[in-house]
């Protein structure tokens, strides 16, 4: 059976899950990070020397690195709604993916969530998290006129484009931070909330990260 490393408060691990929920794949999931511990292990690291979550045990495939993880899952047993054979039809998903990890996720995550939600108050750094937040609105911006035409990122269906830049949409519109107008981003997160896998696997409540740096 499948398994899965990782706490269910884990962003990257919410990808994963949520992705697997899509799938209705049967899977075993293992509390590992934080609170859990477990990443620290030996058994762990020989799984992932960088000791991070998640990972997964795919009867014997181990895979760490969540976009990595979605790419297998996806092609594994996600064809042909998550994983198209056209090359240049399957770059429509990646190239969302690729920016999401690294243009919106660091913004949000590092920069929003972790400078306002995880910092505790005397601690935050006001004129760096304005920057974020702004850096966000920005982001949430783009997002918003691509979604102007379409209900998801890639075209009319749910696909991998979706699931991490998605994945933010729960904690975004969750924190006491200001937001501009994203009535397009706004509808997108709605179709999103519609969705069992998601509400199970996103949409889960993070108030044991407030305040803490720790993990």
């Amino acid at each position: 059976m499948l398994k899965v490393w990782g706490r269910r408060s884990s962003f990257n691990v919410q990808k994963v899950l949520w992705l697997i929920g899509e799938l209705n794949l049967p899977h075993q999931h293992i509390p590992a990070g934080g609170s859990f511990g477990v990443n620290g292990t030996p058994e762990f690291l020989a799984m992932n020397p960088h000791g991070k979550v998640p990972v997964i045990d795919d009867n014997g495939t181990v895979i760490w690195e969540s976009h990595s993880i979605l790419r297998y899952l996806a092609a594994t047993y996600g064809s042909p709604g998550f994983w198209v054979e056209d090359a240049g039809q399957r770059s429509n998903a990646d190239r969302w993916m690729d920016w999401s990890q690294t243009t919106l996720q660091p913004a949000f995550l590092t920069g929003v969530f972790w400078g306002f939600y995880r910092t505790p108050p005397a601690l935050r750094d006001w004129s760096r998290l304005n920057k974020s937040i702004e850096q966000c609105a920005q982001h949430f911006q783009l997002l918003d006129r691509v979604l102007s035409d379409r209900p998801f990122l890639a075209g009319d269906s749910l696909t991998l484009a979706d699931i991490p830049a998605g994945t933010n949409l729960y904690r975004y519109f969750e924190l006491e931070i200001e937001r501009p107008d994203l009535p397009n981003v706004q509808a997108w997160y709605e179709r999103l909330r519609q969705r069992p896998a998601y509400r199970q696997h996103v949409m889960v409540p993070f108030d044991e990260l407030r305040g803490r740096l720790d993990y």
